[in-house]
């Protein structure tokens, strides 16, 4: 199973970036997807995640900025990450998870600048 991000980089503060994460090894329209992020010095956390059927759930941190989806087709999964805030600066991975099996991507840095 390889889960691999893309789209990390640098970007001021109000701007906006997509991640990515292509999946292989899954049936992937059967996994719930998710995007999760750690800060220097802090948890895990969840931002966003999408179910097999397309129901979304958005941090309350990142609610009206980033938005989550799915391509089954493409076995890949999106984050639209819109108003950077410097808050945001993390390692963003990806996740596939279904039932007892739980699947991580190797992370992508989203640096934030002031």
């Amino acid at each position: 199973v390889q889960l691999v991000e893309s789209g990390g980089g640098l970007v001021q503060a109000g701007g906006s970036r997509r991640l990515s994460c292509e999946a292989s090894g899954i049936i992937f329209r059967f996994y719930v997807m998710g995007w999760y992020r750690q800060a220097p010095g802090k948890q895990r956390e969840l931002v966003a995640l999408i179910t097999s059927g397309g129901i979304t759930n958005h941090a309350d941190s990142v609610k009206g900025r980033f938005t989550v989806t799915r391509d089954n087709a493409k076995n890949t999964v999106h984050l639209q990450m819109n108003s950077l805030k410097p808050e945001d600066t993390a390692v963003y991975y990806c996740n596939a998870a279904r039932g007892g099996q739980m699947y991580w991507g190797q992370g992508t840095q989203v640096t934030v600048s002031d």
